[in-house]
C-alpha cells in the first residue's frame, strides 16, 4: 500500500508552481529528464529541440505541461525566433536550461576536423547565442535563472575526447563571466557538471569501454542530473550555485 503523502510533501512537490522554463535539447537525455523533473515540481515547461518527432512523444508522454518548440539550435535565424515564440506560448520565461550539446572523443590524430566543427558550434556558438536571445527579457523583468548543462571535463581535462574537453572549458569560462554580469539585474547562472551520463551522447565510446565503465558503475542517469538541477533552481534567491559537480561514486576525478 502507498504511504500517505504529507503536506510537507507536496509543498516540495510544487517548489516551481507558477514557473515557466525552457530546456534546449529537451525530446531526449538530460533534457527530457530535467523537463519531467521540472513539471513533477509544478512548473510548465517548454522543450527546445529540432526532432519534431522526438518533440511529439516527449511531450505526448509529460502531458499538457509540456510544450513543444521546434528550433534548431545551429540556425541563427531559427534561434532569433526562440524567445518571442516562449513569450506567445507562456507569456514569460523564469528558468533557461541550456543543455543542447553533442560529443566527440577519442584520439586526437583519428579525429574529423569537420565533426569537431559541428560539435563546437553546437556546444558553444549556439549555447552562447541561446543565452544571449532570452537575457533581455530576464533584465527587464529582474529575475531569472539560467542553468548550462556542463560536464566534468569542463573542469578536468579528460585525455580522451581534448575537442570535447576544450568545449567544456569555453561553458565554464562563459558561466563564471556572464554569472557576475548579470547578478546585478537579480539573474542566477550556473553550471550543472556531470561525468559520464547514460545517454545517446556517449554512443560513440569503444564498446569494451562502455561495457568496462558500465559494469563497474561508472555512468550515471539523467535522473540523478535532473535532481541536482531541481536543486540547484529551488535554494533561496540569494544563493547560487555556480558549479555542481555530478559524479559516479566509482569516479576517480
Amino acid at each position: 500500500m502507498l504511504e500517505p503523502v504529507s503536506m510537507k510533501e507536496k509543498a516540495m512537490d510544487q517548489q516551481l508552481q507558477g514557473k515557466v522554463a525552457a530546456i534546449t535539447g529537451a525530446a531526449s537525455g538530460i533534457g527530457l529528464a530535467c523537463a519531467k523533473t521540472l513539471i513533477g515540481a509544478g512548473a510548465r515547461v517548454v522543450l527546445v529541440d529540432r526532432s519534431e518527432d522526438g518533440l511529439e512523444k516527449a511531450c505526448a508522454d509529460l502531458g499538457k505541461s509540456a510544450i513543444p518548440l521546434r528550433i534548431d539550435l545551429t540556425d541563427p535565424k531559427s534561434v532569433a525566433t526562440m524567445l518571442p515564440r516562449i513569450l506567445e506560448k507562456t507569456g514569460h520565461l523564469d528558468i533557461f536550461h541550456g543543455n543542447a550539446g553533442s560529443y566527440v572523443g577519442g584520439e586526437l590524430i583519428d579525429g574529423d576536423p569537420d565533426q569537431w566543427d559541428r560539435m563546437l558550434n553546437l556546444n558553444i556558438n549556439a549555447l552562447f547565442r541561446s543565452v544571449h536571445a532570452v537575457l533581455p527579457h530576464m533584465v527587464e523583468r529582474k529575475t531569472g535563472d539560467i542553468i548550462i548543462t556542463s560536464s566534468i571535463a569542463g573542469l578536468v581535462p579528460v585525455v580522451w575526447e581534448p575537442i570535447y574537453t576544450a568545449s567544456k572549458h569555453a561553458v565554464h569560462a562563459f558561466v563564471h563571466t556572464v554569472r557576475r554580469q548579470v547578478a546585478k539585474h537579480g539573474l542566477r547562472v550556473g553550471a550543472v557538471a556531470p561525468g559520464p551520463v547514460v545517454t545517446a551522447l556517449i554512443a560513440d565510446w569503444p564498446k569494451e569501454k562502455l561495457e568496462e565503465e558500465m559494469a563497474a558503475g561508472g555512468l550515471i542517469e539523467p535522473g540523478e542530473v535532473a535532481e541536482a538541477v531541481l536543486f540547484m533552481l529551488t535554494r533561496p534567491r540569494n544563493v547560487t550555485i555556480r558549479d555542481l559537480v555530478i559524479l559516479p561514486q566509482s569516479n576517480d576525478l
